[in-house]
């Protein structure tokens, strides 16, 4: 269970994500206090908690002001994550006892291919292939041997898009037999890639292992870039949106 204060803290990031406050806003405890139905100590923990993540900052006095991320912010933490992710995946490659965590990842690859193959683009189907997708990706973190590697991802899985094993949907891919079709495909490259790494680390080739891993994650960054060539106001909001359903909820 999330204590006061990070539960506090996870939904002043969500309105200032999706833009409740505007840019450079200062934070008024009483209103937060007034507005959450909570006292000031925790209101100010929180914002403790979302100074150390860079969603706010102090301003000159007392108080805090907003510093809400950019698309650019979410640009350079995937690229981070990719990395990190790579590096994992290596490191599982070489460790003496992978041979224990494959049956989840496989069952995890099999399950996202049962959900390519029914063509099903809806709330159910999306929220399945992303809890397998995040077994697929955590296993790896968990398994590389390294409790950094998952630490530092942690630290920025508050960002859209950036928790592990997060899947983007254009919220448009089902508007048309086209769209759906290029969205399918995608994911099924998507889950071919899985498969690639997944055999790279059973014969414990951690340089294929690497290399695939962060051929995976620059498809996320691709595919981000297309929605911006299709819509120059991309907004932070509209990544959140493209994120899908929260597996977590």
């Amino acid at each position: 269970m999330e204590s006061i204060d990070s539960e506090l803290a996870a939904r002043i990031r969500s309105d200032i994500i999706y833009g409740a406050y505007g840019e450079n806003e200062r934070l008024s405890e009483a209103r937060l206090c007034e507005t959450h139905n909570v006292s000031r100590t925790p209101v100010r923990m929180a914002l403790r908690l979302l100074e150390r993540e860079g969603i706010v900052r102090r301003g000159e006095g007392r108080g805090y002001l907003v510093q809400s991320p950019t698309v650019a912010d979410i640009l350079q933490a995937v690229q981070v994550r990719g990395h990190l992710e790579s590096l994992a995946a290596r490191l599982m490659a070489q460790s003496a006892d992978r041979a224990v965590h494959l049956p989840d990842m496989a069952r995890a690859i099999d399950e996202i291919d049962r959900f390519v193959e029914a063509g099903r683009l809806d709330e159910a189907a999306i929220r399945e292939a992303q809890g397998a997708n995040k077994t697929f990706h955590t296993t790896i973190l968990g398994a590389c041997g390294n409790e950094y590697v998952g630490y530092t991802c942690a630290q920025i899985s508050h960002l859209p898009m950036l928790a592990v094993g997060s899947m983007v949907f254009d919220r448009h891919a089902a508007d048309t037999p086209k769209q759906k079709e290029r969205a399918i495909f995608r994911l099924r490259l998507g889950n071919a890639q899985h498969r690639v790494i997944y055999e790279a680390i059973e014969k414990g080739d951690p340089v294929r292992a690497e290399g695939m891993m962060r051929e995976h994650s620059h498809t996320m960054v691709e595919y981000i870039q297309t929605f911006e060539k299709r819509d120059g106001r991309l907004s932070v909001s509209d990544l959140v949106a493209y994120s899908g359903i929260d597996t977590t909820a």
